[in-house]
């Protein structure tokens, strides 16, 4: 489950063409949630600190085993979502990770909400695949407000905001009007050039001496 492999095809309209979202999705943000906590197998052995490290913890509250069951059901989502668009059943997919989202008691862990976050991309990504762009530019935003600063997730969700400007500028020349058509295509560039941006900062930042070769 390697989240946003992409992957590019010819010709076909755009929700068979350029850049999109494979199925198989579920998404970087679980994957590496999965890493760091063992194969979401067992919660991590904390590191010695002088102070409890969140309230929860502090208040005894199992943090890592709620975090990493909710995790699991995540992935589950996800994975039932793939079954659902292999069977061209968007719309029952989209009904099933709003029902992930709209969850009483996600946990207020990074992890947990950058697992939202590609969950948001993932509804705009299908939202907007069924002519729904007002709904997917909204999952966009609410996924931004989750992730803050230079990150790999606010990237996917630029990319997917490009995506979806994309889609609907395709929709809008289909019908006719070039104007707003040219508008959003102009939207999708620069979307997506914000997305190389910030994903081009996270290489950076992970490689600081890669400009010194």
């Amino acid at each position: 489950m390697s989240g946003a492999v992409l992957e590019r095809r010819r010709g076909g309209s755009v929700s068979d063409a350029g850049v999109r979202v494979r199925r198989g999705w579920v998404g970087a943000a679980l994957t590496a949630a999965c890493l760091v906590f063992g194969g979401c197998s067992r919660a991590p052995t904390p590191e010695p600190s002088p102070a409890p490290p969140c309230p929860e913890a502090d208040a005894g509250t199992p943090v890592d085993k709620v975090l990493v069951a909710f995790l699991g059901k995540a992935r589950a989502a996800h994975h039932s979502a793939d079954l659902l668009e292999d069977r061209k059943d968007l719309e029952g997919a989209i009904k099933l990770l709003d029902g992930l989202l709209s969850a009483q008691r996600i946990p207020e862990r990074a992890e947990a909400q950058e697992v939202v976050a590609d969950t948001r991309a993932r509804l705009a990504d299908l939202k907007s695949e069924l002519g729904r762009f007002d709904e997917a530019a909204r999952e966009i935003d609410a996924g931004m407000a989750l992730v803050k600063g230079t990150t790999y997730y606010r990237g996917h969700l630029l990319e997917m905001r490009g995506l979806v400007h994309e889609r609907h500028a395709k929709r809008l020349r289909d019908q006719g009007d070039l104007g707003a058509a040219k508008a959003a295509e102009e939207a999708a560039l620069e979307a997506f050039e914000a997305s190389m941006r910030v994903q081009q900062q996270v290489i950076d930042q992970a490689l600081p001496d890669a400009g010194e070769r």
